[in-house]
């Protein structure tokens, strides 16, 4: 291609039109800008030619359209748009798809313009219709509301005038002439006033000129651009309406019911009272206190404020959440035959757990450590049909809370007494507590089997504690019977049934349940477990209990063997699972309507178990001043401990034996306790007191244990009981300050005081009675009366020093940092021995 034939394509793609969509109205040219050192530039300016509206004329629609719309051009011919289609072809060398592409494209632009006009002016037209009608409404609006406002004022004048004939025919004088009837007389100023014609004056608020131009906030306004009250204008006037309310006389006094509970706070009952807070505050004010709303008066206190404010009062207890949880008697339709629940109790290692293995068929013993019962078991056998309720106790004298709450949920007491051991001191203890429980009692006389047996004996002893067995004349039935061989065990079962017939031990089933922890745990894997014992009512998995201070819902049931039940009938021992925390032994159990009633009573529980544990806290620690003064008046040393077993009554039983353990000089003081394994936490609790962790069949966590070596803690582990109680016997007895005991040597009377340069006075002395050593202890005596106590420093026998010289013989002495010594006086000389004790 030649250089010709290229400049002239250049110049034909350079000077072709350009295909826009530019809307009409606009018009396109070019300036030609001029910037420094003679650089010029030409910029493509477009212009849009501006409508101006006149005052009085409406415009059709809020977006600036032509007065007039231009004609429609008609759509062009095929022939018209292809030839310049077809002549940009032939210049760009399109093939003839790309011709009719480009084709069809132009064509539907032009018919998309075509659409888009049509539905503008569309839109255009029903808009100035809307604002139109909106603005016939509004004016025919305030027309009707200025008639109705000239209405009534005509009715209001007519009104007063005639209010005021009647007025003046009442009164015997004529009646005033209309104003209108009679015309005022003006004074000149006024009436050059009157002749000049009034300014028409534009009201406050309305159109003006400048409010008329359609915008499109005044299009899209449908109050009609008129100005309300400002926020401030509308809060001077709820001020202005609250003053005249209030200065408008006292409000009408209302009289309330107060329900008080044992504490308040001035902020709530002066709610309660429908008051102020400032008017409570005052009356406290004139009684001579200063109190702020937030702080907390008592009932009395608050009864006085609300009668004086003239409100009736009606107190309450927080302890009413209570109420109706332990219902009262069923009635004896309701009652059906139940079970008898039998304790066993005795001293310790007279066969108590021996026995129940021999009724049961089971092997209790073997799973005890040291072979005696340190948990309370519950089990329930069958004879001939009929079930009976077994409560094993231990017998070591630190489980005496453990044998006291047997009795009490028990209904027969089997005493065990070893027939070649005889009454034992917890044999009587147990005999106490069954009395004390009101309930009957079967002596079981044990290992009848063995060769020093003697079964009179025993029941001869028990006479001396108001125990008479039917042999000795007595209502006590008594079995001789032998867990070894198993004699006697069918005889003790057919007593306790007769027994219980005789008792008629009846219950409710069909009832909620009621019932008593008779141990308690918290196991790893399956969480609080608490051993209850069903008292009336019947027990189901689902229900919900409060248990002391703990409430939960009941997720499984599991019987003696293990197995799970769906429900516990009367004198029923069963675990139960899905409680929140871990009771106390001895809690009572009770069944609630639901979770919230369960909350709100174990919350109350655990605040007043909380002010309990705070009041004791403070009592024992008071005020600064106290606690010097106790600590300058008592020698008292504490041994601080934290124990952790496995069963709540295990813990019980511990803490009271340590109690037991403490004097007035020493006490183990018990920082914490619980039931479970040892926690990290129990180790900072530790570490933070400066005591050592005593576990009783429990275990650290490795955590737990890292932790008690990085704080170096000791942690001791222990199985029995006793082993227990003797260790923490010793720490406490090597807390106790050891005994001084003085032993008396010999008395030295002075003959002569010589005074020693260096060294000061020296007696000279001869030695009456018994002996005197150097460095012990001397008292100097003068007239029988102790003037001085205190050390030899110098004892010598002549010229030298000697440790001590005998009665009969001669000596010089000198005292310690004392020289206020005379002839005459008597020298005493004994000797400090401290010996150490033990509780």
């Amino acid at each position: 291609m030649s250089d010709k034939d290229t400049d002239d394509k250049k110049l034909s793609v350079s000077t072709k039109k350009t295909l826009t969509l530019r809307p009409s109205g606009l018009s396109q040219g070019t300036v030609r800008q001029s910037f420094s050192h003679g650089r010029t530039k030409q910029v493509v300016v477009e212009t849009r030619k501006r409508r101006i509206n006149k005052p009085g004329e409406v415009k059709p629609a809020v977006a600036e359209q032509p007065a007039q719309p231009p004609t429609p051009r008609p759509a062009p011919a095929r022939d018209t748009v292809a030839r310049p289609v077809e002549a940009e072809a032939a210049h760009a060398n399109l093939s003839q798809e790309e011709v009719d592409a480009r084709r069809r494209a132009l064509e539907e632009a032009k018919a998309r313009d075509v659409e888009d006009k049509k539905r503008r002016e569309e839109e255009s037209t029903k808009r100035a219709e809307e604002l139109a009608k909106r603005l016939a409404e509004r004016e025919e609006t305030e027309r009707r509301r200025a008639e109705e406002e000239a209405r009534q004022a005509a009715e209001e004048a007519e009104r007063q005038l005639q209010e005021a004939a009647v007025v003046r025919r009442e009164d015997g004088t004529a009646a005033p002439e209309r104003e209108e009837s009679k015309p005022k007389e003006l004074k000149p100023f006024e009436r050059k006033k009157a002749a000049e014609p009034e300014k028409p004056s534009r009201p406050k608020g309305g159109d003006d000129r400048r409010r008329t131009k359609l915008t499109l906030t005044n299009a899209l306004d449908e109050d009609g651009n008129v100005r309300g009250p400002s926020l401030a204008a509308m809060r001077r006037r709820q001020e202005k309406a609250r003053r005249a309310a209030m200065q408008s006389g006292p409000r009408e006094k209302i009289v309330r019911e107060v329900t008080l509970p044992e504490t308040i706070t001035l902020q709530e009952l002066a709610a309660r009272m429908s008051e102020r807070s400032v008017d409570v505050i005052k009356y406290l004010m004139q009684q001579g206190q200063m109190m702020k709303p937030g702080d907390v008066i008592d009932a009395d206190t608050a009864e006085l404020i609300a009668t004086d404010m003239g409100h009736t009062v009606k107190r309450v207890s927080e302890a009413d959440v209570e109420e109706g949880l332990f219902s009262g008697e069923d009635s004896a339709a309701d009652m059906k035959p139940r079970p008898p629940v039998v304790t066993i109790m005795g001293h310790v290692d007279h066969g108590k757990t021996s026995l129940l293995d021999a009724i049961r068929n089971a092997n209790v013993v073997a799973g005890e450590a040291g072979g005696i019962t340190q948990h309370i078991g519950a089990y329930q056998i069958e004879k001939d049909g009929s079930k009976i309720t077994f409560i094993d106790t231990p017998g070591h004298e630190a489980f005496t809370a453990m044998r006291a709450r047997g009795a009490q949920a028990t209904d027969i007491a089997i005493l065990v007494v070893a027939a070649d051991d005889s009454v034992m001191p917890q044999t009587i203890e147990s005999i106490n507590h069954a009395k004390a429980a009101g309930v009957p009692i079967i002596v079981a006389i044990n290992k009848i089997d063995l060769p020093a047996a003697d079964a009179n004996k025993v029941r001869t002893e028990l006479l001396q504690h108001e125990v008479f067995v039917e042999s000795m004349g007595g209502e006590v039935l008594d079995v001789e019977v032998s867990a070894k061989t198993g004699k006697g065990i069918d005889k003790l079962l057919e007593a306790i049934l007769l027994q219980s017939e005789l008792l008629e031990l009846k219950a409710n089933p069909d009832r909620p349940a009621e019932g008593i922890v008779i141990e308690a745990e918290l196991d790893k894997g399956r969480g609080p477990v608490a051993t209850v014992l069903v008292n009336r009512g019947t027990l189901k998995t689902g229900d919900v209990l409060i248990v002391g201070d703990e409430w939960g819902r009941v997720r499984a049931l599991l019987n003696d063997q293990g197995e799970q039940v769906p429900e516990a009938t009367p004198s029923t021992p069963v675990e139960v699972l899905g409680l929140n925390g871990t009771p106390m032994a001895g809690d009572r159990m009770a069944v609630v309507e639901n979770e919230a009633r369960a909350r709100e009573i174990a919350d109350y529980r655990q605040r007043v178990a909380r002010e309990k544990a705070m009041a004791r806290q403070a009592g024992s620690r008071g005020s600064l001043e106290q606690m010097m003064s106790q600590l300058q008046s008592s020698d008292l040393r504490e041994a601080a401990i934290v124990i952790k077993a496995d069963v709540g009554g295990s813990m019980e039983a511990i803490t009271q034996a340590l109690e037991k353990l403490g004097t007035e000089e020493v006490q183990a003081r018990v920082v914490h306790s619980g039931v479970g394994a040892i926690t990290e936490s129990d180790v900072s609790l530790a570490a933070a007191s400066n005591a050592p962790i005593l576990a009783f069949n429990v275990r650290a966590s490795k955590q737990a244990r890292d932790a008690a070596e990085r704080e170096g803690i000791e942690i001791r582990y222990y199985s029995i009981i006793y082993d227990l109680v003797d260790d923490m016997k010793a720490v406490m007895s090597g807390l106790l300050a050891p005994e001084r005991r003085e032993t008396f040597l010999g008395y030295a009377e002075i003959l002569q005081v010589f005074n020693v340069s260096k060294v000061g006075k020296v007696a000279g002395c001869l030695v009456t009675e018994g002996r005197v050593e150097r460095g012990v202890g001397v008292r100097l005596l003068r007239d029988n009366v102790v003037i001085h106590q205190g050390k030899l420093s110098t004892l010598k026998r002549f010229k030298d020093e000697v440790s001590e010289v005998q009665a009969g013989q001669e000596c010089g002495m000198a005292f310690e940092n004392y020289q206020d010594i005379r002839e005459g006086d008597v020298i005493e000389c004994f000797r400090v021995e401290e010996i150490k004790r033990s509780l």
